[in-house]
């Protein structure tokens, strides 16, 4: 536990709506080791997203404690906080959140340009990045000209262009067709046996089953934790029969 990449315990985050205090976390605790491909499920309303916010470091907890690679979050400025983002989250979002204007390659070069790299190896390790979720053939289009499948792999390129220590995933199928999703799990699937950590947040059963650990969210707690096969069948099954 001591050496885990992510180390969550009594997590807390709570809002003040119209004189109320609303628990969207109430006492989280788990930790994911280096390596892991971890589903964070969850209706609407269960605090996933919350938790997502947290994790990625844009967002501080009310109470409790969260360890990401040995810093400690809690208390962070704003611009350690922003530090520790660029050096150690890579982001995957549902809206690929692209440049429209700008190459492939310049879209993934974008976090380096942040870190003062030099254009010479900026444009190395983006090459790189887009070689290994296969679109070194698409580096000179820009987002209009790639289909949804190759836009998310852009991202995704983007997101490890920085040699992140975690992968932070939100709902990265929701755009995409049944078939294109496929695709990018597969891809997930390949950079999870080549040592990359992944936190996937998602509400689907399905996507959840795909992952080797599911940590699934109610009303802000853990209801769940285990293999993805098992978790999922777990949220179906409550529907079901709640």
């Amino acid at each position: 536990m001591d050496d885990a990449l992510i180390l969550v315990e009594d997590l807390c985050r709570h809002y003040v709506v119209g004189g109320e205090t609303v628990r969207a976390l109430d006492g989280v605790s788990f930790a994911i080791e280096r390596g892991e491909w971890v589903a964070i499920i969850g209706q609407s309303g269960s605090g996933k997203s919350t938790l997502m916010n947290l994790i990625g470091c844009l967002d501080t907890p009310t109470s409790g404690s969260y360890r990401l690679n040995g810093a400690d979050v809690q208390g962070l400025a704003d611009d350690a906080l922003a530090d520790l983002r660029n050096k150690e989250i890579g982001f995957v979002f549902q809206t690929f959140q692209l440049l429209p204007r700008a190459t492939a390659l310049a879209n993934v070069e974008l976090p380096l340009v942040y870190r003062g790299m030099s254009r010479r190896e900026r444009r190395a390790r983006a090459e790189a990045a887009l070689a290994a979720v296969g679109l070194t053939n698409r580096m000179h289009h820009r987002p209009n000209e790639l289909s949804g499948g190759q836009r998310q792999r852009v991202a995704i390129a983007r997101a490890l262009v920085g040699e992140p220590s975690l992968l932070l995933a939100d709902e990265p199928t929701g755009n995409l067709d049944t078939a294109t999703g496929e695709e990018i799990i597969r891809l997930f699937d390949d950079l999870h046996r080549r040592g990359h950590t992944i936190v996937l947040v998602t509400h689907e059963p399905r996507l959840a089953a795909r992952c080797p650990r599911a940590i699934r969210l109610t009303d802000g707690r853990v209801v769940g934790d285990g293999p993805g096969a098992e978790v999922a069948t777990l949220g179906a099954a409550r529907a079901v029969h709640g």
